[in-house]
């Protein structure tokens, strides 16, 4: 980009030390550092944006081309579906008109409301795993001893 060498650079240095002086050049260097920082940062910025774009108008491409071809599908099917149209009407206008009956509604017969497990009541039984919930207090009367008078 630019032919500067190092030699140029010692020059640059040694005139920049005498004309601006010891005291305001390391100053001077900070501000040009972050000067050029920031004129890094703004040229990157500029070549995101623009591959950005650059992508975005591929996409674009992109998008027209699957429309146009969905179009092209959209209207073949439509052709076809025309013509198997038009060839069911010709070869069923002699069979008699006969409507299907609605299906009737059959009840799936499931009790959807009862909640089964997977583990067998009969080992639940023998097990005394307690299958109905019970109030604390209709638990204590039923394990309270009875009273013989």
């Amino acid at each position: 980009m630019f032919d500067i060498g190092v030699t140029k650079l010692a020059i640059v240095g040694g005139i920049a030390l005498i004309v601006i002086g010891p005291e305001r050049l390391p100053g001077l260097a900070r501000t040009m550092g972050t000067l050029l920082g920031r004129a890094r940062r703004y040229v990157a910025d500029v070549k995101e944006e623009v591959n950005r774009s650059m992508d975005v108008e591929a996409l674009k491409k992109m998008r027209d081309s699957v429309e146009s071809a969905a179009r092209d599908v959209e209207h073949s099917i439509q052709t076809h579906a025309s013509d198997f149209e038009k060839s069911w009407s010709e070869a069923t206008q002699d069979l008699p008109q006969a409507e299907p009956a609605p299906p009737s509604y059959r009840h799936p017969g499931k009790k959807w409301r009862l909640k089964l497990g997977a583990t067998p009541r009969w080992y639940k039984v023998r097990a005394g795993v307690r299958t109905h919930a019970q109030s604390a207090a209709a638990r204590v009367a039923r394990h309270r001893p009875s009273r013989k008078a």
